[in-house]
């Protein structure tokens, strides 16, 4: 079975595995509590980590386009092993900080460059139409690693909440050997040839496309949502009256079910046809933020199953959008700008999501985002819907 897997398919698992097996997820707005930090602080401590992301973001995707997503990617997987092992040995706001920035360069690494990788791969072997399968497939592998670390990272976080960091050194190394056995397409490696000027030209005719700006901007305003979302099922379940021993098994259970539905997104979007879909993600995202900030108890947690399960279907559909209309010399870059404006959107909101949340309440901070989103979703999608 292994064999008939497109070239650089199992790197790509391992590396998406190292990133998202996070062992620290489950606890780590605990981990921040017993460290003294405020949910104001904790947002400010995510919304730095954006910024060092956004920062560079299109200078990674650059690179990646001229340099080879191969080096990009090892760079990043380096990079995050480091930031993790700051992280393990600082107890201060001042330290957290520094291991962010970190973190948020050596994502903006491996962020675009795997999706770009993918594709690419695929193209060499004429299966770019099997993408959403392959990138359904790869994001459904982070999200049962995900699901794992849950569990692990709660039984590990019994020992202590720094001991789930200390594991996760060797996690997120594991991305480095993956990453240096990459092979980069033969088709793309014209792409070192290219100068800066060219790349931000062929991006400029490419973004100039009304689709194609439509396609990032849903594509980012929902990457935005789920994160911010993410962010706010700790202090849900806080709230809710789940006891702490059930946060890890919970959160394994909920990237599960986006799992399940990432491998199978590319049959729902088959299924329903791709504007139908779209539209789908951006009315029930809304209503998951609307309903979750009207129902915080036990009950309430079925809503955030469902809104794991479409964010599950989010992101390959979104992603597939995106390569669609674009350039292979240019794919690295395009898919950092998605992702440069996913971070610039959660910069901008965290540190005010985080001030609705201490100053009034969880659920005003919730019902907001889902209206913000609706009308931002609904704007970007709007041509597609008019096509």
């Amino acid at each position: 079975m292994l064999k008939n897997l497109p070239e650089n398919t199992i790197q790509l698992y391992l590396i998406k595995v190292a990133k998202w097996f996070n062992l620290v997820m489950p606890i780590v707005v605990l981990f921040y509590q017993e460290n003294g930090l405020s949910m104001s602080q904790i947002f400010l401590l995510k919304s730095i980590y954006s910024i060092a992301m956004v920062a560079t973001e299109l200078p990674s995707g650059y690179l990646a386009d001229v340099w080879g997503c191969r080096r990009t990617l090892l760079l990043g997987a380096i990079l995050g092993t480091i930031g993790i092992l700051i992280y393990s040995f600082s107890a201060a706001f001042a330290s957290f900080v520094v291991a962010e920035i970190v973190l948020g360069i050596g994502f903006s690494f491996v962020s675009g460059a795997d999706s770009a990788m993918l594709y690419d791969s695929l193209k060499a072997e004429n299966k770019e139409d099997e993408y959403i399968k392959y990138e359904g497939r790869i994001t459904s592998a982070g999200n049962f690693a995900e699901a794992l670390a849950g569990v692990a990272g709660g039984l590990l976080a019994t020992i202590s909440l720094r001991t789930p960091y200390y594991f996760q050194i060797v996690i997120a190394a594991i991305a480095i050997p993956a990453a240096y056995f990459l092979k980069e397409p033969q088709h793309v490696q014209e792409r070192i040839h290219l100068k800066l000027k060219e790349i931000l030209s062929i991006v400029k005719l490419t973004y100039q496309q009304k689709e194609m700006r439509s396609a990032i901007l849903i594509s980012s305003f929902t990457g935005a949502a789920t994160l911010t979302y993410a962010w706010f099922v700790q202090p849900y379940f806080q709230e809710a009256g789940v006891p702490v021993s059930v946060f890890g098994i919970l959160w394994t259970l909920l990237n599960l079910s986006a799992g399940i539905f990432s491998m199978y997104s590319y049959r729902i979007e088959r299924l329903l046809g791709n504007k139908n879909t779209m539209l789908l993600i951006v009315i029930l995202i809304s209503i998951g933020f609307i309903l979750t900030s009207v129902e915080i108890s036990l009950a309430g947690i079925a809503i955030l199953f469902g809104f794991y399960m479409v964010r599950g279907i989010a992101t390959p559909v979104l992603k597939d959008q995106i390569n669609q209309y674009t350039d292979s010399k240019v794919r690295a870059t395009i898919l950092s700008i998605r992702n440069f404006e996913i971070r610039i959107i959660f910069a901008a909101i965290g540190p005010a999501l985080g001030y609705l949340t201490d100053t009034f309440s969880l659920q005003i901070a919730l019902m907001v985002t889902g209206i913000t989103y609706f009308i931002a979703g609904m704007w970007s999608i709007w041509p597609f819907l008019k096509k």
